[in-house]
């Protein structure tokens, strides 16, 4: 049970006024007793750095009645010892002394995991899945030297590696579900080109189709497990250890030895399913962020052009008066529009049934027409032209090919992006960057302004 190991009161801290201050002094504590060869170090050298912080200009403040004690008159010391008491009475730290009488602080071992992962969560850090991969396929080539702790190993890295490619997936959903969020074409364009392509293309998905790609490890790793599972030899000597160390009988071990293996063997085998649901995801995404910028950005008088401004400022008004989108029609610019509604079911009495004159019908001859050969050519000539507008992976790499020329690198701001439609092949540029079949590769650099356009500049660099 968790909250038997748990304190009751463990995650107050983090819940209290102030929560900031607390979460600041716990990372500058846990940096200087990470430094350690353990986690213990003298109370007054923690009392020092937490001195050192509240003395700062960037340290947070203390709430003017923490849990009753008046902290306002407090000295920059008296606060680091009053975080140092809270945090021992709220079960993150454990002061002992020394056969000197020395107090040391050390951290209890179930926070030592909850700062790590909460570092993890707030530094953003990428799952390396290489790491992982790269483990399970070292350790199902091994020999067998100790098949047992080898196996439970391999269990404990498909696991990290499947629960990583699971949160990428979930990552990619929140960026679609939050897409709608943003209501002008620059917000679009930052989330995709920087926020989206930075924290996930960039770092987690790029490499997981390129040096961390699970099909470049996976045969040989299924090839290895199947044959351990049929290995008699293997067998006997992983459930000896197995059951050595889960303190069970040989028999129970061989069990759980062969549901480890088929487990892993089923995990690799139904990887497919999730990494084809990112790929759909990821290009579901880029298409999206595309189509609304495109939305955005068509203005003309016709019917559709007129519907995109309704719905625009309707959208704002619902926005800035903090309506519900089912109270739209509480808007006074509702009642000079037509009122689209649905109806429960359908009879004769629902349908619109036309006047007929009672005039006789009298058929006219049906005159022939001769196709007029330049009306033709010219609809076929839009046509095309329509076609070659058209910014397809093949065009944007003819394009790029064409812009370096005899170069081999140049930076994406140097191109003219005051002529013509230059930035929007700039955006497919960065877009189809990451695909395989691109002959070129892109270097992120800094965010640069030119033209009128404020972007992230990157380096196009022709493909050796």
């Amino acid at each position: 049970m968790l909250f038997d190991i748990l304190p009751q009161n463990f995650f107050s801290p983090l819940a209290a006024p102030g929560k900031v201050v607390y979460w600041e002094c716990i990372c500058r504590l846990f940096a200087v007793t990470n430094r350690q060869l353990s986690f213990g170090v003298e109370r007054d050298v923690l009392v020092d750095e937490l001195q050192f912080y509240f003395d700062s200009s960037m340290a947070a403040g203390l709430p003017e009645e923490a849990e009753g004690a008046g902290t306002e008159s407090m000295s920059s010391r008296d606060k680091a010892n009053f975080i140092l008491r809270r945090l021992e009475s709220y079960g993150w730290i454990g002061i002992d002394t020394d056969h000197s009488y020395v107090q040391r602080v050390n951290f209890r071992d179930y926070a030592v995991q909850v700062i790590k992962t909460l570092l993890a969560i707030s530094e953003e850090r990428q799952t390396e899945y290489q790491g992982y991969i790269y483990t399970i396929y070292s350790l199902a080539r091994a020999g067998n030297e100790n098949p047992g702790i080898g196996l439970l190993q391999i269990v404990e890295n498909t696991d990290a590696l499947l629960t990583g490619l699971k949160s990428l997936n979930a990552n990619i959903k929140r960026y679609i579900d939050e897409l709608t969020k943003h209501s002008t074409v620059a917000e679009i364009m930052d989330a995709l080109l920087n926020d989206y392509y930075s924290n996930v293309v960039d770092k987690a998905y790029h490499r997981l189709l390129t040096s961390d790609n699970v099909s470049k490890f996976r045969p040989e790793i299924l090839e290895r497990l199947e044959a351990n599972s049929r290995s008699s030899r293997f067998l006997n000597r992983a459930s000896a250890e197995i059951a050595e160390l889960r303190e069970i009988s040989q028999e129970e071990a061989r069990e759980q030895v062969l549901s480890m293996l088929h487990e892993v063997i089923g995990t690799f085998r139904q990887m497919d399913e999730i990494l084809s649901e990112i790929n759909r995801k990821n290009t579901r995404y880029q298409r999206a962020a595309i189509n609304r910028a495109r939305f955005l950005l068509s203005s003309s008088e016709d019917i559709r052009g007129q519907l995109k401004d309704i719905l625009t400022y309707l959208g704002g008004q619902i926005t800035e008066k903090g309506l519900d989108y089912n109270a739209v029609y509480e808007l006074e610019e509702m009642d000079r529009l037509i009122r689209i509604f649905f109806w429960e079911y359908l009879d004769m009495d629902s349908l619109y049934a036309p006047v007929e004159g009672r005039k006789e019908f009298e058929p006219k001859p049906v005159e022939l027409a001769e196709a007029d050969e330049e009306l033709r050519e010219e609809k076929r000539r839009q046509m095309l032209k329509k076609l070659e507008q058209i910014l397809s992976p093949e065009k944007i790499n003819e394009y790029v090919l064409e812009i370096l020329g005899d170069r081999k690198a140049m930076a994406a701001s140097e191109l003219p992006l005051e002529e013509g439609d230059t930035f929007i092949r700039l955006i497919y540029i960065r877009l189809y960057g990451q695909r395989k079949q691109m002959k070129y590769q892109l270097e992120l650099k800094d965010v640069t302004e030119k033209s009128g356009f404020r972007f992230r500049d990157f380096l196009i660099k022709r493909k050796d």
